[in-house]
């Protein structure tokens, strides 16, 4: 397969990447919580002929922001070394946090490429709220949802987006771009932020460009699509009768499946729909005792969960089902195939010979708890869902492994 792009993106080199997309957040670092099983998901990502790396890196809600971009940085060259070719997508999300956001000096460079005067200060989590107060501590008090009419959010997520493109990372998702961009009328500031994020990769990205996408069935300004792919959740449907048992409808709630909106491409070429993925999103819980039809929970999870709640068997059968559905029906649809990502329950493991001082190192990267019983085996309690294979290199693995690359080998 051809996965050549310099300056812009070909129809068939894009589709080509998103063939073999991953969600593996965490490679670079998600949060405070970069992987600690990182070699052992490079040879896992390698393995499976993965290529597109989605949500590598991003800071939901706050990090050690110095730290963090060392970390991205450091790993990003560490994956280029495994495979040159691997796209690594880092994420700026519809979520900032005061305690955070009030102590990121910003660089002389953001500024400058704004035509701003130079100032020695911090971002303003103050200035980048709605006026009106929509959306201001809407995921808990003192965390809220970025306007981006206002030119302190444009300068924020110009700078995440841009310093992750200076560490490696050649895709930028945006996440809920409806919500920041509530009251852009015509996506106007939301197209010119863009523009100019694309010139900064024009320069500085490690090919040229950057594959931009958000949370949308496509947005069109002045002619052209403003991202280069649509992404947006699976949307399981229920099968009734059937406890946690689960299938895909085209037409169920919001799915993409036949909305896919098309237009000519950032890179110049035009699609009836442009090309999507699916992923298996992660969003919390509702009350899976009493679990009703619902638009977006199945059985009273998120999909990533309720995934990794199903027994292997079942599992490997979804897999293999979703992404024969998705393909023949869709010849530029995709399924992002789950890699690592946070859950909204618990899952416990058993490790039989653990390597307990390595347990005690990473359980708080790994956001993991275990107990030792008296036959020396760990049980281990941990909140990410991980497709490795199980081995002593990763211990909570899920072994989803090889059905992915069989999957990946026939597109």
């Amino acid at each position: 397969m051809n996965f050549s792009f310099d300056g812009s993106i070909s129809r068939e080199v894009l589709n080509n990447y998103l063939s073999h997309a991953v969600t593996h957040t965490g490679l670079g670092e998600d949060c405070f919580s970069p992987s600690q099983t990182f070699e052992d998901d490079l040879r896992m990502l390698k393995n499976e002929g993965a290529k597109f790396i989605g949500r590598a890196a991003f800071a939901w809600s706050a990090t050690r922001e110095e730290n963090h971009q060392k970390v991205v940085r450091e790993r990003a060259a560490r994956a280029h070394e495994v495979d040159p070719e691997f796209i690594l997508q880092a994420c700026v999300f519809e979520c900032i946090t005061k305690s955070f956001i009030d102590t990121v000096p910003i660089p002389a460079w953001v500024f400058e490429d704004f035509g701003l005067p130079v100032e020695e200060r911090c971002f303003s989590y103050d200035k980048m709220l709605f006026p009106d107060g929509k959306y201001v501590n809407h995921w808990h008090e003192g965390s809220s949802v970025q306007d981006i009419t206002q030119l302190e959010s444009q300068l924020w997520i110009y700078y995440r987006a841009c310093s992750y493109i200076s560490a490696g990372y050649e895709g930028i998702h945006f996440g809920q771009v409806l919500l920041i961009g509530a009251n852009d009328e015509g996506y106007r500031h939301w197209k010119a932020l863009i523009d100019k994020i694309r010139a900064y990769a024009k320069i500085h990205a490690r090919r040229h460009y950057v594959l931009c996408d958000a949370h949308t069935h496509g947005i069109e300004v002045d002619g052209v699509m403003l991202f280069d792919y649509n992404a947006w959740p699976i949307r399981l449907k229920q099968v009734e009768g059937k406890p946690m048992e689960c299938y895909v409808e085209e037409g169920h709630y919001d799915s993409i499946f036949g909305r896919s909106k098309g237009g000519t491409s950032p890179s110049g070429w035009t699609a009836e729909s442009m090309p999507f993925i699916v992923e298996y999103d992660n969003f919390g819980r509702i009350d899976p005792e009493n679990p009703v039809e619902s638009e977006c929970f199945a059985w009273g999870y998120d999909e990533i969960t309720w995934f990794s709640l199903q027994s292997d068997e079942y599992r490997h059968q979804f897999l293999r089902y979703l992404w024969k559905w998705v393909n023949d029906r869709y010849p530029e649809g995709w399924v992002q195939m789950p890699s690592r990502r946070c859950l909204a329950d618990r899952i416990s493991f058993v490790w039989e010979n653990p390597d307990l001082e390595w347990l005690e190192k990473v359980k708080k990267d790994e956001f993991l708890t275990y107990t030792v019983d008296d036959q020396g085996r760990a049980h281990i309690s941990r909140s990410y869902y991980s497709a490795n294979r199980r081995t002593d290199a990763c211990p909570f693995g899920y072994g989803d492994e090889d059905v992915i690359k069989e999957c990946f080998a026939n597109p």
